[in-house]
């Protein structure tokens, strides 16, 4: 049920124009000799897992599956030349930005991180926190 809540919803940010799936036709990209092909992820229960690592699996994106255990953080880090989008599957938390601004997530949400915002994703609720993360490049 979950998985399939993730995959309409990306699905849906495709058709909007706010993420580029593989398999969703997007634009060209002049010059790119990549041709991405469908590809599906069964996610685990642990950790982190790859989902897409970019070209030649994607044209320009990169996603990951995060599961953070209660109190645990994936450390501050920038998203440099890239927007991300992070789909929150299960749990509670918050996303601290640099200016030590926090941002709740909770299962359901979407959230968009624009290029150059350092931040944390961190689970502060009592149980996991399950997330989706798409990342792609705006050069």
């Amino acid at each position: 049920m979950k998985v399939r809540f993730l995959i309409r919803n990306l699905v849906l940010f495709a058709a909007m124009g706010l993420v580029s799936l593989p398999f969703v036709p997007a634009r060209a990209w002049a010059g790119d000799a990549v041709k991405p092909r469908l590809k599906v992820v069964a996610l685990d229960s642990q950790g982190y897992q790859e989902i897409l690592s970019g070209p030649p699996e994607s044209v320009r994106m990169k996603s990951g599956y995060v599961v953070l255990n209660p109190k645990q953080s994936v450390g501050k880090h920038s998203t440099g030349q890239h927007e991300e989008l992070l789909v929150v599957l299960e749990g509670h938390g918050q996303m601290v930005l640099a200016e030590g601004k926090k941002v709740d997530v909770k299962a359901n949400s979407v959230l968009y991180c624009p290029p150059e915002t350092e931040h944390d994703v961190a689970n502060t609720g009592d149980s996991v926190l399950r997330y989706v993360y798409i990342v792609a490049d705006t050069k």
